[in-house]
């Protein structure tokens, strides 16, 4: 049984780190390193969940192997169900948990034991972020409570960098509506260029 140690310095980086992006992919590859980095796991994903589908789709991963990570659709359902009001999911031993979707691809990786964080912004759970370690991991509250403020704010930090993007792309289009020279034929709506939210766009 092992004890992951959090390195409070390296999550402190990677706070500043965070609320400074304005790049959602940047955001998320950073939370994954830095959330590995700072525990010494094995890896860690930062799921954004597909509504349409109900399945989590990988915004970024770090430390596990591609043969893995494309094992197969991630169910919302199925994949250690999470509903915000529940909080953080442990799973002690993958190989001994009927949450777990795929536990022979899980057992091959090395994976032992799993941490499941949901994303929730604005009430309504838009992601999951894991945290696979290679032993069985006996967390702590404080581990429990930093992880939770962590996903937190990638998740917002996520959102609202998606929404910026969106609201610099409707202006561009704007701009060149105002143009003579570049009035196309074709019609336009507000909607145009705007990206769905982190919980309507289209593990572990």
């Amino acid at each position: 049984m092992s004890h992951y140690t959090m390195n409070y310095e390296t999550l402190q980086r990677l706070f500043r780190a965070i609320s400074m992006s304005k790049d959602p992919e940047e955001v998320a590859l950073m939370t994954v390193e830095g959330i590995t980095s700072a525990l010494g796991v094995k890896g860690c994903v930062l799921f954004l969940l597909n509504d349409k589908t109900n399945e989590f789709e990988i915004a970024a991963a770090y430390g596990l192997s591609k043969a893995y990570l494309e094992k197969g659709p991630i169910s919302a359902l199925r994949s250690i169900s999470q509903a915000p009001e529940d909080g953080p999911v442990a799973v002690y031993d993958v190989s001994d948990d009927p949450r777990i979707q795929y536990p022979e691809a899980a057992r091959k990786e090395g994976i032992v034991s799993i941490l499941a964080v949901p994303i929730v912004v604005q009430g309504r759970m838009t992601g999951t972020l894991r945290v696979y370690t290679a032993d069985h991991w006996e967390f702590t509250l404080n581990d429990l409570n930093l992880l939770q403020a962590l996903a937190q704010i990638a998740g917002m930090s996520i959102d609202m960098c998606r929404l910026l993007r969106g609201y610099k792309h409707s202006i561009e289009v704007l701009k060149e509506m105002r143009d003579p020279k570049t009035i196309k034929s074709t019609k336009w709506t507000p909607y145009e260029g705007v990206p769905v939210s982190v919980g309507t766009r289209a593990a572990t």
